[in-house]
């Protein structure tokens, strides 16, 4: 955004309310626009406002997919009272913190450095300087839930402004000085050695695993897809199984739960339980693509079909919600749909179930999904959240259904559950198209789609990327946050460079398509030249590319290194690199990665879970690439390629025939290359096995990386 929007209404204009935002991008904003305050978009004319009245602001951070926003605005924001003394006493600001980050990371920090909690909605008072002297999350309009009630909040932080400037200047201080003490903390780390750094990550990795369920730490459960990559890793490194069991346990918990969309496909955000029952049902786009991607790995690493069946059931939810006309994956899905809904879009009750099904179907159902056991929601019992509590073979026990019949007979169920839930009303889909989850999705559909061998996935990633390099790219600004029918929007952010470059960097291997190489090489120039900071890490904002309104702490630096939980900026930068040298045989991008993640190792010191991002990077940088050539055109060949694509290995580069420039081949590979016998050639580094003729010896060859048998 520019900043640029319209004065306020003259007074005793009729224009009272959130007209303002009634044309914004936003979903989130226009959502808002009918209320009875008057709300302004981010921007600097809110601000110079609240300076010439003498008001402090009011800001609200919130998306489309989030529950409590929609919490907060059907109730606390709809009510006349709290209405009316907004409009009297403060300047209101409406903020998507998926359209405007920044704004959102750094005004998060301030409210977290001042009452140690943060999320969605966020809410703060702010100078109209733009510095934050009060802050929290959701109010309800009276007193209730443990907080105050928005009305009395509202009236204390009037009479404060007026009465007690003093105070708000203190606290406004008290949140800077915090902030400095934090970066000035932060930058004094020293540098780890990659090995302490594993380690370390290692050990806090294993520390909060859940040993029963899965995952990471207690409830909330958030997925971590990041943590599970990196167990991959470490078990490939270590030649050790415990690593590997952790990744596959969480990688099949996720999958059997609630967290996982057991009719619709795809990921919600996250489960309010330990044990991946009860979701917040929300899908995140980002989300979805980091865990998309993973189980891809865990596909191919562990070789289960019940990974391939979430891999496909993924991206078919992600076809028939997220995916535009024109090319590009949206940002999100709803949790809601409708005022004060929560999930029953996506759950069940047994009277729904009854209705639908046969007699045989809603005794599998029951017991294959747990009904009426842990996935009743809290609120509501009634209403059941579908998990997999058991195996179809336990399930039919008793009965006298064969195996397959019985598995007929889930399908055909799950069939018409379907058909039903799509007569529901369907919460809103986010359609914004935005580059840093766009590249995510890329690299999770050109991996789906070598994997299932389906080319039509992969034409999906390319559309998006082409969207993008066609609408939204310059070579000397990167890539915009946003693109629409009018063009990019919103330039000079890390995570869109990173994310897109990445993106591209994967789709290049697996079409083998030179042209996706030369803008993947510009973004990262361009990553490497506008946005390292003089600590050696990534700014999130390029200084001399950032086009948004600067107010506040905006125009501070700030480094995005931890993963939250998906994959920081700073490592998806080094991750990108590391596969664009070993795709293109430059090392020059290995060296440049290198020394990111030395100045990434000395700031993330304890984050533990939140670095296993840049400790996945760490672990790359010394891990020889693969590199595997298929040669003939007979069924022998195809037979080879298909294990090839469903093989693993941590940096692996797949080619059907000796693959044009610039994805050069080490030189005894090239030489081995070449049009004849139906085999599979392969190179670790600048070693280069003998051929490969049996498709189910390429498996365990690249599990073991070419290295001796442990002793």
């Amino acid at each position: 955004m520019n900043g640029v929007v319209d004065a306020a209404p003259a007074p005793g204009s009729d224009r009272v309310g959130g007209w303002r935002l009634a044309a914004s991008p936003s979903a989130y904003l226009r959502s808002a626009h009918e209320q009875a305050i008057d709300w302004f978009p981010w921007g600097s004319e809110p601000f110079e406002l609240a300076r010439r009245t003498n008001r402090p602001v009011l800001l609200d951070i919130g998306a489309a997919w989030c529950h409590w926003c929609h919490v907060m605005d059907e109730g606390t924001y709809a009510d006349a009272e709290v209405a009316r003394i907004l409009r009297a006493q403060f300047i209101t600001v409406k903020v998507d913190r998926d359209e405007n980050p920044e704004v959102d990371r750094r005004f998060q920090r301030q409210v977290g450095a001042l009452t140690g909690e943060g999320g969605w909605p966020l809410t703060a008072f702010l100078t109209p300087e733009g510095d934050v002297f009060l802050g929290g999350t959701y109010f309800p309009v009276q007193d209730g839930m443990g907080r105050p009630g928005f009305r009395r909040l509202l009236k204390e932080v009037a009479r404060l402004w007026k009465e007690e400037p003093d105070t708000v200047r203190r606290n406004a201080t008290a949140v800077r000085e915090a902030l400095t003490r934090s970066r000035d903390a932060s930058n004094a780390g020293a540098a780890a050695s990659p090995s302490a750094f594993l380690n370390n990550v290692r050990a806090h990795l294993l520390e909060s695993f859940d040993p029963v369920n899965g995952g990471f730490g207690q409830a909330p459960k958030f997925p971590h897809p990041t943590g599970v990559a990196f167990l991959l890793w470490d078990a490939f490194a270590s030649r050790e199984d415990g690593s590997a069991g952790r990744a596959r346990t969480t990688l099949l918990r996720m999958a059997d739960g609630g967290l996982h969309d057991q009719v619709g496909g795809g990921f919600h955000r996250y489960t309010v339980d330990e044990g991946w029952h009860i979701p917040h049902f929300e899908k995140m786009g980002v989300d979805n693509a980091a865990l998309l991607d993973v189980y891809v790995e865990g596909a191919r690493r562990f070789g289960d079909v019940r990974f391939v069946e979430t891999v496909r059931d993924t991206v078919e939810w992600v076809q028939n919600v997220l995916v535009q006309k024109g090319g590009g994956f949206a940002a999100s899905q709803d949790a809601d749909n409708a005022p004060g809904d929560d999930g029953s879009y996506f759950t069940w009750s047994r009277p729904e179930l009854k209705a639908v099904l046969t007699g045989e179907e809603l005794r599998l159902v029951t017991r294959v999904y747990g009904v009426g056991s842990d996935g009743r929601m809290p609120h509501d019992p009634d209403r059941n959240v579908l998990y997999r509590l058991m195996s179809v073979n336990e399930a039919r026990a008793g009965s006298e259904l064969g195996e397959t019949e019985a598995n007929e007979r889930l399908a055909s169920a799950l069939t018409k559950l379907r058909a039903a839930r799509n007569e529901r009303p369907t919460p809103i889909v986010d359609t914004a198209l935005y580059a840093d989850i766009n590249g995510a999705f890329i690299r999770a559909f050109a991996h789906a789609g070598q994997l299932l061998a389906e080319p039509s996935i992969v034409i999906t990633a390319r559309r998006a990327a082409e969207r993008f390099l066609k609408y939204a790219y310059d070579p000397a600004k990167g890539v915009a946050h946003r693109v629409d029918d009018a063009g990019g929007h919103g330039w000079g952010h890390l995570a869109d460079q990173a994310e897109l470059a990445y993106g591209l960097v994967e789709l290049a291997g697996a079409t083998g398509d030179a042209q996706y190489v030369r803008p993947a090489e510009e973004l990262l120039t361009l990553i490497d030249r506008e946005f390292r900071a003089d600590n050696g890490v990534l700014r999130d904002l390029g200084p001399n590319l950032y086009n948004g309104p600067t107010i506040g702490s905006v125009g501070e630096p700030s480094f995005p290194l931890e993963d939250h939980p998906h994959l920081s900026p700073n490592s998806a930068a080094a991750l990108a690199m590391l596969r664009l040298a070993s795709l293109t045989q430059n090392d020059a991008w290995r060296e440049k990665a290198r020394t990111l993640l030395t100045a990434v190792q000395g700031r993330l010191g304890h984050a533990g879970l939140f670095a296993t991002g840049a400790a996945l990077a760490v672990g790359l940088v010394d891990t020889p690439a693969a590199r595997l050539v298929v040669e003939g055109t007979g069924p022998g060949s195809d037979r080879l390629f298909r294990a090839a694509s469903a093989a693993w290995y941590p940096d692996a580069w797949l080619f059907r025939g000796t693959p044009p420039p610039p994805f050069s081949l080490p030189e005894e590979l090239t030489s081995a290359s070449g049009p004849g016998a139906e085999r599979l050639l392969v190179c670790f580094g600048t070693r280069c096995l003998p051929p490969v003729t049996d498709p189910a010896a390429v498996g365990p060859l690249l599990l073991g990386g070419g290295r001796d048998p442990p002793a």
